[in-house]
């Protein structure tokens, strides 16, 4: 009975596979929260091949968007940046009390380059402590909305 039960099994499981096509189907992942996002994105910046064309997952500027320059990143320049970038004065040419000024950079260049948090230099100043300077300094959630923001396009939502 053994050697009969064994040619069965593969014949019936071959009979399935071919009833169905012989394809597995395959969910979608959920989306991923932009801190998520940002860490699967760290852990995978040395790959050669974005890992999106092969899992299906969605790529980073998707799921960052969420973050709104006007209600996330503004009140946190308002807070923190404002005082000496627009409001009593206008250090080094920055000023930051529109995205419009923010966006126009300081008398260095841009600050802010869309898409690429790694390569601007606001988020540089922040995350190194430099600024700002006067006050306390940025708390890792609000980093992590501004960092979020540029990554997703520094848009004017």
């Amino acid at each position: 009975m053994k050697k009969t039960l064994f040619p069965t099994l593969a014949f019936l499981l071959i009979l399935v596979l071919s009833a169905c096509g012989g394809q597995a189907t395959q969910t979608q992942p959920e989306p991923a929260g932009a801190t998520q996002v940002n860490q699967a994105v760290n852990q995978t910046s040395s790959a050669t091949e974005a890992p999106t064309a092969q899992t299906g997952a969605q790529p980073a500027t998707q799921t960052t968007s969420e973050v709104s320059f006007a209600n996330d990143v503004m009140p946190i320049l308002e807070n923190r940046c404002n005082k000496c970038h627009g409001i009593e004065q206008v250090k080094k040419g920055l000023d930051m009390t529109t995205y419009e000024g923010l966006m126009l950079g300081s008398n260095n260049g841009v600050v802010i380059e869309p898409g690429n948090a790694a390569e601007s230099f606001l988020v540089e100043q922040i995350n190194k402590g430099k600024m700002p300077k006067r006050t306390s300094k940025l708390s890792p959630e609000e980093i992590q909305l501004i960092t979020d923001w540029v990554n997703a396009g520094a848009i004017n939502n």
